[in-house]
C-alpha cells in the first residue's frame, strides 16, 4: 500500500470512531442535566489547538527529510496556508459553526438514535451538492441511495411521536426533527465545499496543509459559537451547571473535554478522507457506522427502538450498500478503461 492508502485508512478510522463516540458523548451531556446548546456547539470545534502537535510533527519530519514536502524542499515555516485558502477555510468554518449549533439543538430535543438516523440523510445532500459544486457524477446506485435515505427520514417524521423523550411536547419533538434535517443539509453542503476548495486551490495540497485548513475552519466555527455563548450568558452559567450535573462536577468537565477531543477527531478524519478520496466517501463512512450508534444508544440511554426506527435503519443501510456497490463497479470500470488505454498506447507505432 502507498502513503495515500495509509492516510485514507488512518483518517477513515478517525472518522468512524468519532462518528460513533461524538453523538453519544453529546447526548450524555444533555441526558444528565446539561442544557447549554451554544456551549455544546462550541465544544464540537474548540479542540482545534491540539492539532498543533501533528502539524509540528509533520514539520519536524519534513525538516529532517523523513517525508517530502512541496517541491521536495525543506519547509522554512510551520504554517504555509495562503490568503485565498485562509479566506475559503474561514467561510467553511462559519458554515460549520451554524451546522454545529443546529445539530446540537436537534440532539437536545431528540433521542440520539433518532437524530443519528436523520443525520444519515446528509449523504443524500452531499451527493446533490457534490453534483452541482464538484461535478460528481450520479449513477443509478447513488440515486437509489438518495431515495432510500430520504424515505427513511420521512418515515421517522411521520411515525416518530412514539419515541419522543418523556415530558417533551409533540411540538418540540417535531422542531427537533426539522432542525436536525437542516443540520443534515448544512453538513451535506460543507463536505463538497471542502472538496471544491481543494480543487480550486493554486497551492499544492499536502496533508500538513489539510491540518492547517482544519485549524482555520475549526477556529472560525468556534468563534461563531463563542459569540453565541456570550450572547446567551453561557460562561456565567457553566460553574453552576457543573455543580448540579447528574454525574458530578468533575465528570461534567471530563464529558466536555472528551467531547471536544472526539469531535476534533471527527473533523480531522473528514477533511483527511476528502483529501485522500472524495466528499461522498466521507459521508458514506459516517453512515456505515450507524448501526453501532443505534445499538449503543439503546444500551446506554435505554432508548426505545420501535419498528419504524428499525425500518428507517434498514433503509439507511440499504442506501449505503447501494452507493458502495455502485462506487465499486465504477472503480472497476475506470481501472479497466485505463488498462485498455495503456495497452492501446503501447501497441501503437
Amino acid at each position: 500500500m502507498n502513503m495515500n492508502t495509509y492516510l485514507l485508512l488512518f483518517n477513515g478510522i478517525l472518522l468512524a470512531v468519532s462518528s460513533i463516540a461524538g453523538p453519544l458523548l453529546l447526548r450524555l451531556y444533555f441526558f444528565h442535566g446539561g442544557k447549554r446548546i451554544w456551549l455544546s456547539s462550541c465544544l464540537e470545534t474548540a479542540g482545534f489547538p491540539v492539532l498543533i502537535f501533528p502539524l509540528w510533527l509533520s514539520y519536524f519530519l519534513r525538516r529532517r527529510g523523513f517525508i517530502k514536502g512541496d517541491e521536495d524542499e525543506k519547509p522554512k515555516k510551520l504554517f504555509t496556508i495562503t490568503k485565498p485558502l485562509f479566506i475559503a477555510s474561514a467561510v467553511i468554518g462559519l458554515v460549520t459553526g451554524l451546522d454545529d449549533y443546529l445539530y446540537t439543538y436537534g440532539v437536545s430535543l431528540l433521542p440520539i438514535s433518532t437524530a443519528t438516523i436523520i443525520m444519515s440523510t446528509h449523504l443524500a445532500f452531499t451527493a446533490g451538492f457534490a453534483l452541482v459544486m464538484v461535478k460528481q457524477k450520479f449513477t443509478s446506485f447513488s440515486v437509489n441511495a438518495v431515495v432510500l435515505l430520504t424515505i427513511g427520514a420521512i418515515l421517522l417524521g411521520l411515525h416518530g411521536n412514539g419515541d419522543k423523550p418523556v415530558n417533551e411536547s409533540k411540538k418540540d419533538y417535531y422542531l427537533g426533527f426539522l432542525i436536525t434535517i437542516a443540520a443534515s443539509v448544512f453538513n451535506g453542503l460543507m463536505l463538497p465545499m471542502v472538496e471544491l476548495m481543494y480543487m480550486k486551490s493554486k497551492q499544492t495540497i499536502t496533508y500538513s496543509l489539510v491540518i492547517e485548513l482544519q485549524m482555520v475552519i475549526s477556529g472560525f466555527a468556534t468563534l461563531f459559537c463563542t459569540i453565541g455563548m456570550i450572547a446567551n450568558n453561557d460562561f456565567k452559567v457553566i460553574p453552576r451547571e457543573a455543580r448540579e450535573y447528574g454525574l458530578g462536577e468533575i465528570n461534567y468537565y471530563i464529558v466536555l473535554v472528551a467531547g471536544a477531543i472526539t469531535w476534533q477527531m471527527y473533523f480531522v478524519g473528514t477533511v483527511g478522507v476528502i483529501f485522500c478520496s472524495t466528499s461522498l466517501l466521507a459521508g458514506v463512512i459516517a453512515v456505515v457506522v450507524l448501526p453501532l450508534t443505534e445499538i449503543l444508544s439503546v444500551v446506554f440511554y435505554h432508548e426505545s427502538f420501535q419498528a419504524e426506527k428499525g425500518i428507517a435503519l434498514f433503509l439507511s443501510l440499504w442506501g449505503f450498500i447501494s452507493y458502495f456497490w455502485g462506487e465499486l463497479k465504477a472503480s472497476k470500470k475506470a481501472k479497466k478503461q485505463k488498462s485498455e488505454l495503456e495497452q492501446d498506447s503501447s501497441s501503437s507505432p
